[in-house]
């Protein structure tokens, strides 16, 4: 049924699409009957077995719905209700702020992907705060949020950066269950700067000390960091005791697309997100829990279509993983589908919990030792 849907929807420019979809869900967020409706139609699965419990919360499903599709929380019961275990809204900012100039949103349909330039569009984090505060309490799942950098700071002027994005945390930390640091996007100019040593030690320390007890912090990194970078910026969510890291975000790669050159040259620069970086993202999450060890919570998001995707980044040492572009090419019902689908996968393998997937996660130093062979 959503196969009619969507070639209408892919014959519409990609961002009125993401606006109708949006408004689609108007009703659904403001009708609690049709909330319950559409958690039935969705035939989410009500199962403990795959229930996960990290940072002090308790998810009922692995498969969460990654940052970029709701980004002034305005759907937020209308998504739960959809089969998400949890939400990550945003990315929001201190200050208010359009997209980059249009066209900055495409579909790459040869790879099911999307390209996007869009740069934190959002309404500031002054005006998400309120309502995410009206719905606290009243969803059924964990609720985060990212924050990211205002474009108007300049990335060279530190102290400015933290600052900007301690106001953000301040504005949505009380009202969210976890607030999650964007320091990868490639589309806000210099942001990934941020992702060295020197810089993030004094950002995450920063907004770590601000956030206190009450507030579970993590960080979303590139899928485009080398071995070294990579190890340096977990050195620093070690030393800073993050609560965890979300691996990772979209890529400025075009290496192993079925799409045509000339597409790709018009189409030009922005972060490719879907199942082209599916690979990146299982090997960031191997090598990102071989260090951090068994603590650390890990968000694994790149190219989750399926059950097997989900294992694939759980077994490699992901907690949670998150989807964005699946739910564009596989409709609404996406994540309730991989739910039930991970059940038989739990049921084919004879496992009774899905968190002991955990036990595939690399923890002596010949395991450690291939989590850190090149990609």
């Amino acid at each position: 049924m959503y196969g009619v849907l969507r070639s209408l929807l892919f014959t519409l420019p990609p961002n009125l699409a993401h606006a109708l979809a949006l408004a689609a869900l108007w009703p659904v967020e403001h009708l609690a009957p049709l909330r319950a409706a559409v958690r039935a139609a969705a035939h989410t699965p009500d199962d403990p077995r795959l229930a996960v419990e990290i940072m002090g919360l308790r998810f009922p499903s692995p498969i969460g719905l990654a940052a970029g599709f709701d980004k002034n929380a305005r759907r937020i019961r209308a998504l739960a209700a959809l089969g998400f275990g949890h939400l990550e809204l945003g990315t929001v900012t201190a200050r208010p702020q359009n997209a980059n100039p249009r066209p900055n949103l495409f579909r790459l349909p040869t790879d099911r992907a999307l390209v996007n330039r869009l740069g934190f569009p959002n309404e500031g984090a002054r005006r998400v705060a309120p309502r995410l505060q009206a719905v606290r309490g009243s969803v059924r799942v964990p609720v985060g949020v990212s924050i990211g950098k205002s474009r108007a700071v300049p990335v060279d002027a530190l102290d400015e950066v933290i600052a900007d994005y301690a106001e953000a945390l301040d504005c949505v930390r009380p009202f969210v269950d976890f607030v999650v640091v964007n320091v990868s996007s490639p589309n806000t100019e210099g942001l990934r700067t941020l992702q060295g040593r020197e810089h993030a030690h004094a950002l995450l320390s920063a907004l770590k000390q601000r956030a206190g007890s009450s507030c579970r912090l993590l960080v979303k990194i590139s899928s485009d960091l080398d071995e070294a970078q990579l190890d340096r910026l977990v050195s620093v969510v070690q030393a800073v005791a993050v609560d965890g890291v979300v691996a990772v975000n979209t890529t400025v790669s075009r290496n192993g697309l079925r799409t045509p050159r000339e597409r790709l040259e018009r189409v030009g620069a922005g972060g490719l997100s879907g199942p082209p970086l599916k690979s990146v993202a299982v090997a960031t999450v191997q090598r990102v829990r071989a260090r951090l060890g068994k603590g650390a919570a890990i968000v694994g998001v790149g190219g989750v279509e399926s059950g097997d995707d989900a294992i694939a980044l759980l077994g490699a040492g992901a907690n949670l993983v998150q989807l964005y572009t699946a739910l564009v090419y596989q409709g609404p019902f996406v994540a309730a589908r991989i739910g039930r689908e991970l059940l038989q996968v739990l049921a084919r393998e004879g496992v009774e919990q899905i968190s002991a997937l955990g036990a595939t996660w690399p923890t002596d130093e010949k395991a450690k030792q291939k989590a850190s062979a090149p990609r």
